[in-house]
């Protein structure tokens, strides 16, 4: 089995930000996997130098072993992440090889990867995901009147805890915006991305009770558990966490804090280790939510029973849609699982997004 990768930069279509962070491009890596003529594809998004972990440490490992022995080849993987460490540019590579080897595997046998993982749903239920901190009134509202009236998304997500919660009037005035804007029945999630403090975090969303936010993402820092538990136990939205999570043991800490846990099968490990994650989440009688990248979540989030979503990442959305063919609309709610071509039922326009290369 052969693994190689490549790295294409593609700028947003307006600069975006949320409460701890800005950007004006993603970097997108793709992987490629390949055995007697058949190539799997899989994808992370991270910083341009997650490409060169695939040559020098991820392919040797696993080009002796037979490519249908997909968990033998993850093990391999993380083995040899040893001294280069797992979490960050290490473990994004090993998400993205791991992706691909799944999907290598489904269209050796000629099968979609959600047949080969298994189906509990068809349709995978998701939410809107932008509404950046960088977004004037008009913008905002233009992106949520988008999700909700012409697309029929039922859950739509804000970011707030502008400039490490510095402007909380501004972050409660973008809230009360968002819910003029959606009316009464759309549910409205918002995301801190850790900007705020235990205590400002809890007095943020009481002052913003008359708006019935439903999800509080990352409150404070997700390093912070005691804090993610303590602003649980007293605000009505559930408090989620769990995006930066780049192996089982960190998850498995975070369970007793969180309503909900989100988990990224670009960064975490790959569909190997989400899936055991997910595992873990309903063992403590908790769902999962998947993080961005929603078209390399499709087949793996159609798999578990304890799914509550799948973030319909607006900058990850575009992105997939201009490079992949066959990338899926998400209307009503829900996104259609690929059930009847090979793999991932994608195809990635290389002509396309050579432009974007950078590694």
């Amino acid at each position: 089995m052969r693994l190689d990768a490549r790295a294409y930069r593609i700028p947003t279509d307006a600069p975006e930000g949320d409460g701890t962070l800005t950007w004006s491009a993603t970097t997108l890596v793709l992987v490629r996997a390949s055995a007697d003529g058949s190539v799997g594809i899989g994808w992370t998004y991270g910083p341009a130098a997650v490409a060169a972990v695939v040559p020098e440490l991820l392919a040797p490992a696993v080009a002796d072993l037979d490519p249908d022995d997909v968990p033998a080849a993850w093990l391999a993987m993380r083995r040899q992440l040893r001294n280069a460490g797992r979490p960050g540019i290490g473990g994004l590579a090993l998400s993205a090889a791991d992706n691909a080897i799944w999907d290598l595997k489904a269209r050796r046998l000629d099968l979609p990867l959600a047949r080969l993982l298994g189906t509990v749903r068809h349709q995978v239920p998701i939410y809107g995901s932008g509404g950046f901190t960088t977004y004037d009134g008009e913008t905002q509202h233009r992106q949520l009147v988008g999700w909700t009236r012409d697309h029929g998304i039922t859950r739509v997500k804000i970011k707030i805890g502008e400039s490490w919660g510095a402007d909380e009037d501004r972050d409660l005035a973008r809230m009360a915006a968002a819910r003029r804007s959606i009316g009464p029945d759309v549910e409205l999630y918002v995301d801190a991305n850790g900007g705020y403090t235990r205590k400002q975090a809890v007095r943020v969303l009481r002052s913003a009770a008359d708006l019935d936010v439903r999800w509080f993402e990352e409150p404070v820092s997700s390093d912070d558990l005691t804090g993610l538990g303590m602003v649980r136990d007293q605000v009505c939205a559930d408090v989620a966490a769990g995006e930066y999570g780049f192996d089982l043991v960190y998850f498995q800490r975070m369970v007793p804090y969180v309503d909900c846990l989100q988990i990224d099968v670009t960064r975490c490990g790959g569909i190997t280790e989400f899936l055991r994650v997910a595992a873990v989440a309903a063992a403590a009688g908790l769902e999962v939510s998947a993080h961005c990248a929603p078209h390399q979540h499709s087949a793996v989030t159609a798999a578990i029973p304890n799914l509550r979503h799948l973030e319909w990442f607006h900058d990850h959305v575009r992105i997939e849609s201009m490079l992949f063919e066959g990338a899926v609309p998400a209307t009503g709610g829900t996104a259609p699982v690929n059930l009847t071509e090979p793999g991932n039922g994608l195809v990635f326009r290389e002509t396309d997004a050579d432009r974007y290369r950078v590694g």
